[in-house]
């Protein structure tokens, strides 16, 4: 036996010379057995069995009902089944897949405040992981390209812009115009005429209206041999929009971006390869694959009904309505996840948020997150070495499917209206955006659509990182009912009256001491206690009190506590739980689960500022 340096054998007993030997026959490796095989009654009568223990199922109900009792409605109306079957695959509408091969573009956010400093974070980024940048420019003030830019490979690393105005787009154009050499194909001007006459309303001091450059700026992109429009459907996003409502106004301001350079005189393929779409990617995963995917088979049918060819070019940005100022790092979990279904569902480019976005400027340590973020899947995790991995899933498949159909039908509502220049159509997305934000909203209010540090398990105690404040774009951030109420903590506290031992009043307890947290109300708990006189001794003179106990708790001498509590001075009493012959009655509030969080909280402050 011949050993190798440090001692190590380099001929193993029993090591395997030729392990393609021992490779079995194809086709005669299984991983079920005979007794694995099950159907759909299987399932439905195993996850029934389930329901009926936490009281989800009736006990009459038949097995088959585990499918309305599971199924979830997307705020486009579009039914999500538990799991995925091969009849999900029936009747299918459109067709299509990603086609991106490997990696995709790290787009990395850099927020130019400073243009020197700038450039540090752009070279930083760039030199760790980062493929390409997106550049959020200073709207007061002009910048020096050359030095914000210097030391950067433009033939190398695309550069695009987040919702700059006109005077930046024809800014980046000069300074692209004078450099020598090549530009990367990806560099968009990123002009988006209708983010700028639908969201920003801002009129230039010389009187030039966006239009007036639109074809311009397309002739100098076509010259430099780079992009120049942006289709950003995450500024509609950003305004609580669903997915559907997202896709198909994209999808119509891409028609009318076609239609215009049309009529400035560029084929339908020249003029396709100047657009780029820009969509929201959130911590919804399913939802954010199925986005993606039903994109590009959107725009696919609109290249095909055109006579012209190509893909669509498209960014994925992890959206900024759903992440917090409280408990920030969450944001990091949320930004992962919609990271991977961007990834999967065939962005050309991701750009993750960096989590500390929504407290100001990001720090150094915010960014190599967020990129790192696209690092890890890609490198580590290996999520890009496949095209299309959610490609013939059920579940995925009709998901995709249903949401290309929806955004089809809201193509059609703003096409009928005038198309997505005009100003009937612009009227009606919005008016249809706010219905849906209103239904969000109520969803995040009652908490059947749970924001984790937030509406769940928030931390009164916590520390917010501190971040260089700016303003950011027009967000309609899911909790910020709850983050108003956090930003002025309610001065006086809840008395929290627990009933029983801490094992008989710690679940209501703890949801209750969770939901007062999440208006910014902290409590003061009894602890274990007894009997009335033993709650009504740990009581401090607080004005509003909670009673947290078990319904034999409630039954046996809750309304004896009520009455006790009042005559010591508490002004409003609250029940955790239900209020009832079976607990107490004589109580001025209550919660539990499915309360309207938001309006029960605000009526308790209301109480406590009295």
């Amino acid at each position: 036996m011949t050993d190798l340096p440090g001692g190590l054998p380099g001929d193993l007993d029993g090591g395997l010379d030729e392990p393609e030997e021992l490779q079995p026959a194809e086709g005669s490796l299984r991983l079920v057995s005979d007794h694995d095989a099950y159907d759909a009654a299987a399932w439905e009568a195993a996850t029934a069995a389930v329901l009926r223990k936490v009281r989800r199922l009736g006990d009459d109900a038949p097995d088959s009902d585990v499918w309305a009792a599971l199924t979830r409605a997307t705020l486009d109306g579009i039914d999500v089944a538990p799991i995925g079957q091969p009849s999900d695959l029936d009747g299918l509408t459109t067709s299509g897949r990603p086609v991106r091969r490997g990696a995709w573009d790290v787009r990395t956010q850099v927020e130019v405040v400073d243009d020197k400093a700038a450039n540090e974070a752009v070279l930083q980024d760039l030199e760790n992981g980062g493929t390409s940048l997106v550049l959020h420019l200073d709207e007061e003030r002009g910048h020096d390209w050359t030095t914000l830019l210097d030391g950067v490979l433009l033939d190398l690393a695309p550069v695009v812009l987040d919702r700059p105005s006109t005077e930046q787009v024809e800014a980046f154009a000069a300074f692209l115009e004078g450099v020598e050499g090549a530009l990367h194909p990806a560099t968009n001007l990123s002009f988006d005429l209708q983010t700028l006459e639908m969201l920003t309303h801002r009129v230039r001091e010389d009187g030039v209206q966006a239009r007036d450059i639109f074809a311009p700026l397309a002739r100098r992109a076509f010259q430099l041999g780079v992009r120049a429009l942006v289709v950003d459907g995450t500024a509609l996003h950003d305004q609580g929009a669903s997915d559907a409502q997202e896709l198909g106004w994209a999808i119509a301001t891409g028609v009318s971006y076609l239609r215009l350079l049309a009529d400035a005189g560029f084929s339908v393929d020249h003029a396709a390869r100047l657009v780029e779409f820009r969509l929201a990617a959130t911590d919804e995963q399913f939802a954010t694959i199925a986005k993606l995917r039903a994109a590009r088979r959107l725009w696919g049918r609109v290249l095909e009904t055109s006579g012209a060819e190509g893909e669509m070019a498209l960014h994925a940005v992890t959206s900024r309505p759903m992440t917090s100022r409280r408990d920030p790092w969450v944001n990091m979990l949320r930004g992962t996840v919609a990271a991977f279904a961007a990834g999967v569902g065939g962005a050309d480019a991701v750009t993750v948020v960096p989590f500390d976005e929504p407290l100001g400027v990001p720090d150094a340590f915010g960014r190599r997150i967020a990129r790192n973020t696209s690092s890890l899947l890609i490198e580590e995790s290996h999520v890009a070495a496949v095209t299309d991995p959610a490609g013939g899933a059920y579940a995925v498949e009709r998901l995709t499917d249903d949401l290309a159909v929806a955004a089809w039908a809201e193509l059609g509502r703003i096409d009928a209206d005038g198309g997505a220049l005009a100003d009937d159509a612009r009227r009606g997305v919005k008016e249809r955006v706010r219905a849906v934000r209103a239904e969000r909203d109520a969803q995040v209010a009652d908490r059947s659509r749970p924001l984790t540090g937030v509406s769940e398990f928030p931390n009164l105690a916590e520390v917010l990182p501190e971040r260089e404040h700016r303003p950011h774009r027009y967000v309609h951030r899911y909790g910020w009912a709850y983050e108003d109420m956090r930003a002025e903590p309610a001065a006086q506290p809840v008395f929290l009256a627990t009933m029983g031992p801490i094992a008989a009043h710690t679940a209501r307890a703890t949801f209750a001491t969770n939901l007062f947290a999440a208006g910014g109300v902290a409590v003061e708990a009894a602890g274990a206690t007894a009997d009335v006189d033993g709650v009504v001794s740990a009581w401090s003179g607080e004005r509003v009190v909670c009673l947290a106990g078990t319904d034999a708790a409630y039954a046996e001498w809750g309304g004896e506590l009520v009455a006790a509590l009042r005559a010591a001075g508490a002004t409003y009493l609250v029940l955790a739980g239900k209020p009832g012959e079976r607990t107490v009655t004589d109580v001025d509030d209550s919660c539990a689960m499915g309360v309207d969080a938001l309006g029960f909280l605000r009526r308790i402050r209301e109480e406590l500022a009295r």
